[in-house]
């Protein structure tokens, strides 16, 4: 048990240090939370988004490769990978930093943990649920595949967003529902407006 929790923290340790340097803290703390398939435009719109308001930035792909190096993409390493990213998130929103938490996050069971970390803190809660036509998603997962974007660090393909198609759940709470096919702009003007509000 003890080794467990040296090595959360371990892995917290690394996840502060890739997310560096922070903005600075808020009066009122908020947290984003982004949810979708591979290929829905998750971190292209965390990118857009980011650029507007000043945000600690937690992107699982890029995180995941700076605590394994080359992932498997285990239950497991998810867990610990996870496990890391919500004790982080815990510790911006108790210092009063916003942050935007860029992962699948498709079943309500791993987003409630979330929730719980927005709630404890009282923090602004934003949910944002990202989607396109499958055969957009297609399209940018073949691109994905081919290494046409460098700055694309997932390695989910057409095959995994078809297997993950069966674990998306209802989000639970409001949220806002993007379809990054289309301009995505209006939606980050009333998520930047909700930002702002005291």
């Amino acid at each position: 048990m003890e080794e467990q929790r040296q090595q959360l923290l371990d892995d917290a340790r690394k996840i502060e240090q890739c997310i560096q340097p922070l903005p600075p803290p808020r009066t009122s703390p908020a947290l984003v939370v982004l949810s979708g398939l591979p290929g829905s435009g998750k971190s292209h719109f965390c990118r857009r988004l980011v650029s507007h308001y000043a945000m600690a930035s937690l992107k699982s792909d890029a995180l995941r490769k700076a605590l394994f190096g080359q992932p498997t993409y285990s239950a497991e390493e998810s867990r610990r990978l996870f496990d890391a990213c919500h004790l982080v998130l815990d510790r911006l929103l108790a210092r009063s930093i916003p942050a935007i938490f860029d992962a699948t996050n498709l079943r309500e069971l791993h987003r409630r943990q979330v929730y719980d970390i927005a709630d404890k803190h009282n923090a602004k809660l934003i949910l944002v649920h990202l989607q396109a036509p499958p055969p957009v998603v297609h399209e940018r997962l073949q691109a994905r595949v081919k290494g046409l974007h460098s700055h694309d660090l997932s390695d989910a393909g057409p095959e995994v967003y078809e297997r993950m198609r069966h674990d998306v759940e209802p989000i639970g709470r409001p949220h806002i529902s993007v379809d990054t096919s289309v301009d995505i702009e209006p939606a980050i003007a009333t998520i930047l407006q909700q930002l702002e509000q005291p």
